[in-house]
């Protein structure tokens, strides 16, 4: 009743002026005023009852604005480099709620075993299907959507979910890696994503109930760093075309997201850091170094929630922050936290830039220094 004594007041100050019976206004007015000042010593009490209004109305437009939780129970989730590291333990996770699974990759005893270990954690009785599609996914769109049609086939239903997991790493100075390298990186990782994707968008919109894309990124597809300049472009690559998406399924109720996974304790990373430069090493190594099964859980997470934006770790929420840009805003409040640390954290970045450079430069000086002791 106070708040609405307090806009009556106002509503009538500010109409006075154009109203023609002014006595009356004014004695209306003055009895407003007196029940206001009456009330002054509760104006904390009108001040929290009036910012918990807000919050109210703001939750519940958030929580009618957001995506609906997607529910992964009998739901056939296909995901590309599902044969080890972070896509068989996304398959992992996505089984164990149930889902019917194809594994992309390359490698067919690889995906063998995979499906062996998938199989044995879901257990055999509970009706589930999971398939294997041995297939280059960076060869040829033709033999990726043959593969797609024989996985719908076998598992006897259209995709509902795809996990582009499928990705590789090749680190160096760009003056070091091969023009070759940079070419078959843009295949693997960035076609690699666009085959299965254009392969299963059309039957999801058929579909007409909604579906989930999601793109494996990286940390260092939101910024570059000393040592990936063949990879970091590639997976900035899939940013864009995941935003693109993003926009042009959406009516389709087909939400896209994007995962920005930390360094992972993986083969791939393993492989990976045998041909690193010392400063990408030490660069890194300040992010840490994470289980798959906390990345997946992650992905998992992001991809039910209906999230554009899925990441891990305390320098993975900063970056989501950061680097949001204009990309798609998956629910209001995931909106103004981005709006309320823009400025903070880009005040942050400005320390760890200093302190990479600050790597870098030693670095240098150390090889400088060995260089002419040689």
């Amino acid at each position: 009743k106070e708040v609405l004594v307090l806009l009556s007041f106002c509503f009538v100050i500010f109409g006075a002026e154009a109203w023609p019976q002014k006595k009356e206004i004014i004695e209306e007015a003055e009895k407003v005023v007196d029940v206001v000042e009456s009330c002054s010593s509760n104006r904390l009490i009108l001040v929290g009852l009036g910012l918990g209004v807000l919050a109210l109305v703001l939750w519940v437009i958030d929580r009618f604005t957001r995506p609906k939780f997607y529910d992964l129970k009998s739901k056939h989730v296909v995901i590309t480099g599902g044969s080890k590291g972070i896509g068989k333990a996304v398959a992992l996770q996505v089984a164990g709620q149930g889902a019917d699974v194809t594994l992309m990759a390359r490698n067919k005893e690889a995906l063998q075993a995979a499906q062996a270990e998938i199989i044995s954690q879901s257990g055999k009785n509970t009706g589930q299907k999971v398939e294997i599609e041995s297939v280059d996914l960076a060869e040829n769109f033709e033999k990726v959507q043959a593969s797609i049609d024989s996985a719908v086939k076998k598992v006897g239903k259209p995709v509902d979910v795809l996990i582009n997991c499928a990705g590789m790493s090749v680190p160096g100075t760009f003056e070091d890696v091969d023009i070759a390298v940079f070419e078959n990186l843009m295949r693997v990782n960035y076609l690699g994503s666009v085959y299965p994707t254009r392969a299963v968008v059309p039957s999801m919109k058929r579909q007409g109930c909604g579906g989930r894309i999601v793109f494996v990124s990286s940390q260092a597809g939101q910024l570059g760093v000393f040592g990936f300049s063949a990879y970091s472009p590639t997976k900035f690559a899939i940013v864009g075309l995941a935003q693109v998406l993003s926009m042009e399924l959406k009516p389709h109720d087909i939400h896209v997201t994007v995962a920005y996974p930390p360094d992972t304790d993986t083969p791939g990373f393993k492989e990976e850091n045998k041909g690193k430069p010392e400063e990408t090493c030490l660069i890194s190594e300040t992010s840490g170094l994470f289980q798959p099964d906390q990345v997946a859980a992650d992905i998992v997470s992001g991809l039910q929630r209906g999230a554009f934006t899925a990441y891990t770790g305390l320098d993975g929420w900063l970056l989501a922050h950061l680097t949001a840009g204009m990309g798609p805003c998956s629910s209001l409040f995931e909106g103004i936290a981005q709006v309320a640390y823009m400025s903070l954290f880009r005040f942050i970045s400005f320390f760890f830039l200093a302190s990479f450079d600050q790597i870098i430069s030693k670095c240098k000086q150390r090889r400088d220094v060995k260089a002419k002791n040689e």
